[in-house]
């Protein structure tokens, strides 16, 4: 009995899961918890993903949103960033952590393009959740699912 339980405890890997996992995530440099624990949320991102929880409580996007324009479309592929539809979990990760950075950066311009490309993220999260589907209908391309659970986790309205 007790052999069981120290093999049990030996084989328990305390990584392979986060606080901020969901059941089908392993935990990774990418998740939610390694995004939270290894970087401070600027001031910019909270206050977007405040802004997305109460307009999602109190409106439930009822209305349709607009899609993102050209000049934004331009801004993200300048650094290489495929449109929110076509983005998925891993790269959404990736991109959320760089922004964080950026956000944080001495470089003013670097700055304030991290802050208007979250911005522009957010419109294509509402613009999908108002739509109630993604155009891409393929299982890979779930990063919007990733950007609406970070905001869910760093808003202080969340429940």
């Amino acid at each position: 009995m007790p052999e069981d339980l120290i093999e049990k405890k030996s084989n328990f890997d305390l990584t392979s899961r986060s606080a901020f996992s969901r059941n089908d995530e392993v935990f990774t440099s990418r998740s939610y918890a390694a995004l939270l624990a290894k970087n401070i949320i600027p001031y910019s991102h909270r206050k977007l993903a405040d802004n997305y929880i109460i307009i999602k409580k109190v409106f439930k996007f009822q209305a349709v949103m607009s899609r993102i324009s050209n000049t934004e479309k331009r801004l993200l592929a300048k650094y290489d960033f495929n449109t929110l539809e076509y983005t998925t979990v891993k790269q959404m990760y990736e991109e959320l952590a760089l922004l964080q950075k950026w956000s944080m950066s001495a470089d003013e311009n670097l700055k304030k393009d991290s802050d208007e490309i979250l911005e522009i993220r957010t419109k294509e999260l509402k613009f999908i959740v108002a739509n109630s589907y993604a155009n891409i209908s393929n299982e890979i391309y779930k990063g919007y699912l990733a950007l609406e659970s970070y905001f869910a986790e760093i808003s202080k309205y969340n429940d």
